[in-house]
């Protein structure tokens, strides 16, 4: 992301934060595969990683510049939360490692 720290997020900028987070993690994790030469096994999808992805949408959450109230006391809390429970139902599901590693590698770059 290219804002200050301290600066306020638009709300769909909060709401790309945690699908960003993830593709890119997933993205260098599939580069490491290439490098290693493990390209057949694929890469996981693991709940820990979702996790952290909670971790950080709830931490820029206080950064948001909420346009109504429904959304600041709703949508701050419901977000993270299905994004957990994404991440629990996605648990152990293999992405073929060329196809992680092109969408992933852009979101490193965005």
């Amino acid at each position: 992301m290219l804002c200050v720290t301290g600066s306020p997020l638009r709300l769909i900028t909060w709401l790309a934060v945690p699908v960003l987070f993830i593709s890119a993690v997933l993205g260098l994790v599939g580069l490491a595969c290439l490098l290693l030469d493990l390209p057949g096994e694929g890469v996981g999808l693991s709940t820990t990683l979702f996790g952290a992805a909670t971790a950080v949408t709830g931490v820029t959450g206080g950064a948001v510049t909420w346009t109504s109230a429904w959304q600041r006391r709703w949508l701050r809390l419901a977000y993270p939360a299905a994004l957990l429970v994404a991440g629990v139902a996605v648990d152990g599901v293999r992405l073929p490692v060329a196809v992680v590693v092109a969408v992933g590698l852009p979101s490193v770059a965005l």
